[in-house]
């Protein structure tokens, strides 16, 4: 470059050189002012977050993510990349959660609408929902688009009142807490899990009820529902005091009560969290992990695979919180992840664990460990060009677990149930691998078959 170009272009001149050939001349580019195209579309609100679906969307699950009359040809039964659902660009939507083939989003909407479902409806899990003529109106199993689940609600109740606080998903229930303190549950209802007592012979097809119940009923009145959390047949309630409430199924000690009956009436779950503020529970199945202020780790429910205890005599179901001996050592933790045969903690370093049985993280070879061993920072973004990224969340599902590091990127690993690993294949991944999802992503709900992730978009 001769020592005339090189000058102007430092003097940062808006000239643009053309030297493709040895005849082109060098040019001045100006442009017209009154050309500029004027952008009549507002730009996106940085704070508004969007949500992105991905794996198997027959069920409805992922809410019709991809325009199926636009799209005949390339009509896949499975989305194996994060794709921007289109429910969540025209409305704010506050939060997620994921079941058995459906989803439920939690919105904000100048109509007061403050719930919408997606996907499976076989056992009104989504309340009832039907099209046709008024007087002849047909129930609707699935569901392939978000719609209103309608909350019952008292005199006096308002729009602010009916805000989702807290909501989760379990096989076929679907629990949610409003702001003003009131619990709606609604589903299958067989081993009590709706928090109602179980009726013989029950049909919930098509069913109109959706159970109400205030949070006074279960911890009283110097105490709050903080969160709900649901396995796959239990419903276990966190208060601000640090206190567990379930009920449900509890064949494998999944309730916490100290037995292994089953029963729709709430009661606390004890034993060693009995003293404890708790501050998380984690359950994708029936297999319970809670982490109390302390860092410190508690679980009950499914051992069979030693999720819960790595010792000779081990139980192979636990129906009382114990204190696990098998994560003292490596740290104090600040988040916890329990899935269908493993488990997965991350320490105030950042470290990720796991342990049990399936697709642990640790490649093809390892698929059971009865110890919990970290998996390397490198596998979640930290590098020479990264040294300060760490892992600031984990979760799972049945069959596969993610995390997110500080960057706001997803890595996700396990079995790839219909592609719901989102990464572009349906193969099993053996290591964590980062997603492309295309914002910060803020949290990720664990269905069945398919995932959700709600993100905070780049601009």
């Amino acid at each position: 470059m001769n020592m005339y170009v090189l000058r102007r272009i430092l003097e940062k001149d808006l000239v643009l050189i053309r030297p493709y050939t040895t005849k082109a001349k060098r040019s001045l580019l100006k442009q017209d002012e009154s050309k500029v195209p004027v952008m009549n579309k507002k730009p996106s609100d940085p704070h508004k977050l969007r949500v992105y679906g991905w794996g198997y969307q027959e069920t409805g699950a992922l809410g019709n993510i991809i325009n199926i009359k636009k799209a005949q040809e390339r009509y896949t039964a499975m989305v194996h990349h994060p794709t921007r659902m289109q429910f969540s660009v025209n409305n704010e939507v506050l939060d997620i959660t994921a079941g058995y083939g459906f989803s439920a989003f939690a919105v904000n909407r100048s109509d007061g609408e403050t719930l919408f479902g997606t996907g499976l409806n076989t056992d009104s899990q989504l309340g009832l929902q039907v099209k046709g003529h008024p007087k002849d109106p047909q129930n609707l199993d699935v569901i392939i688009y978000p719609t209103p689940i309608k909350l019952p609600r008292v005199e006096g109740e308002t729009d602010e009142d009916m805000m989702v606080r807290s909501m989760s998903a379990g096989r076929a229930h679907l629990v949610v807490v409003t702001k003003n303190g009131s619990i709606f549950t609604m589903g299958n209802n067989s081993y009590g899990q709706c928090c109602r007592e179980i009726i013989e012979d029950e049909q919930y097809r098509g069913s109109t009820l959706i159970h109400r119940l205030s949070e006074k009923d279960i911890c009283g009145e110097e105490d709050t529902i903080l969160n709900v959390v649901c396995g796959q047949d239990h419903t276990m309630f966190l208060t601000k005091l640090g206190h567990v409430y379930t009920c449900g199924w509890g064949a494998d000690g999944q309730t916490g009560q100290g037995h292994y009956m089953t029963n729709g009436r709430i009661s606390q779950a004890l034993g060693d969290i009995s003293r404890e503020h708790i501050v998380k529970l984690s359950c994708s199945s029936d297999c319970v992990l809670a982490l109390n202020d302390k860092g410190e780790v508690f679980g009950w429910g499914n051992s069979e695979y030693g999720q819960l205890d790595d010792s000779e005599d081990a139980e192979s179901q636990i129906n009382s919180p114990r204190h696990l001996a098998l994560t003292k050592g490596i740290g104090k933790f600040t988040d916890i992840a329990a899935g269908g045969s493993f488990c997965m903690v991350l320490n105030e370093e950042g470290l990720v664990y796991t342990w049990g049985y399936g697709i642990l993280g640790f490649g093809p070879y390892v698929e059971q460990s009865s110890k919990p061993q970290h998996l390397l920072p490198a596998l979640f973004g930290r590098n020479d060009f990264s040294e300060t990224t760490y892992v600031k969340s984990i979760g799972c599902g049945v069959f596969h677990m993610g995390a997110i590091n500080s960057d706001g990127d997803l890595f996700m690993w396990g079995k790839n149930r219909c592609g719901h690993l989102g990464l572009g294949h349906k193969q099993d991944q053996f290591f964590p691998l980062k997603t492309a999802v295309n914002g910060k992503v803020n949290k990720v709900a664990f269905g069945v078959d398919h995932t959700l992730a709600m993100c905070t978009p780049f601009m």
